[in-house]
């Protein structure tokens, strides 16, 4: 996914966790998506290094 992709799913997830009240659950779930994030980017920079050599 793109960024712009990216900073829509948490927009609308944002919206969702005020009209919910689930602001705690927003917060994790940001959390464990910019981890999941820098471990999908980690990876792809590892494959990308083991192609090259």
């Amino acid at each position: 996914m793109k960024n712009w992709q990216y900073t829509l799913y948490l927009f609308i997830l944002g919206v969702i966790s005020f009209i919910t009240k689930e602001v705690v659950t927003f917060a994790m779930l940001g959390i464990i998506l910019v981890t999941l994030n820098n471990i999908h980017s980690t990876l792809l920079e590892i494959r990308d290094n083991q192609k090259k050599g």
